[in-house]
């Protein structure tokens, strides 16, 4: 564990950015969502969800930074707390070559910590990926009732894509769309892949509705979060995908 840090007081409504500030900088993060899950030992004061966060109770945490992310939080929740007088950095992380980018640029930059040495061997396992010669074309779903599945311009796709999963609806005009699930099963798939958030799907939830396709149950954190936690994500996830491949 890394050893406290001064900084800036953070407020966090990204569940990724709270905990990479969290294991770089243990202290730094005041307040979090309730969906920050990890550290799982963060004391931090909850203030709502990404998607409905108390402004109230965060102005009155008096933070010198709230991160935030274009995808995750609403624009009026956002305006809400520049109103207040707060600072707000918002992230966009559509691949993993931006996610290294801005959380760089969170750090570092923002709240003038070091570079962790976490970020430098994350960047290290994924430049020592090696798909297969043969990509795997793919659907993966984020959502049922109704389907929700990966479609273009997606962190999570873009991961899958250095690993050799060809997302059949990596060209779709939207970036999770809802398709029904006759159509996904008509979409020339080799494989489904089934993440564990936002919908949890499990050995018993997910695959019966894919009958003729292998099915890969992978950890959800690992696929969707941009922290810490993606020093571990090519190799599990590749594991994941060659056992289902099998």
């Amino acid at each position: 564990m890394a050893s406290p840090v001064a900084g800036p007081r953070v407020v966090s409504l990204v569940p990724s950015l709270t905990e990479a500030v969290a294991a770089t900088a243990p202290g730094l993060v005041v307040g979090a969502t309730d969906w920050c899950t990890h550290p799982p030992d963060l004391a931090a004061a909850r203030i709502g969800g990404t998607k409905n966060p108390d402004t109230e109770a965060i102005a009155a945490l008096r933070p010198d930074l709230v991160i935030a992310n274009e995808e995750e939080n609403r624009e009026p929740d956002l305006e809400a707390l520049r109103a207040a007088g707060l600072e707000v950095l918002v992230t966009e992380v559509r691949d993993l070559d931006q996610a290294f980018a801005e959380l760089e640029r969170v750090l570092v930059d923002a709240c003038g910590l070091p570079r962790p040495r976490w970020l430098d061997e994350a960047r290290e396992a994924w430049e020592h990926v090696a798909p297969p010669a043969e990509p795997v074309a793919a659907v993966v779903p984020v959502w049922r009732r109704p389907w929700m599945v990966l479609g273009r311009d997606t962190f999570a796709g873009d991961l899958l894509h250095r690993l050799g999963v060809r997302n059949v609806y990596a060209e779709h005009a939207e970036r999770y769309p809802r398709v029904p699930l006759d159509e996904l099963r008509a979409a020339g798939a080799d494989l489904v892949v089934l993440p564990d958030e936002p919908y949890r799907f499990t050995a018993d939830d997910g695959p019966e509705a894919f009958p003729r396709l292998p099915a890969a149950l992978v950890d959800g954190r690992l696929l969707t979060w941009y922290g810490p936690s993606l020093a571990a994500a090519p190799g599990a996830l590749s594991g994941a995908l060659r056992a289902a491949c099998r």
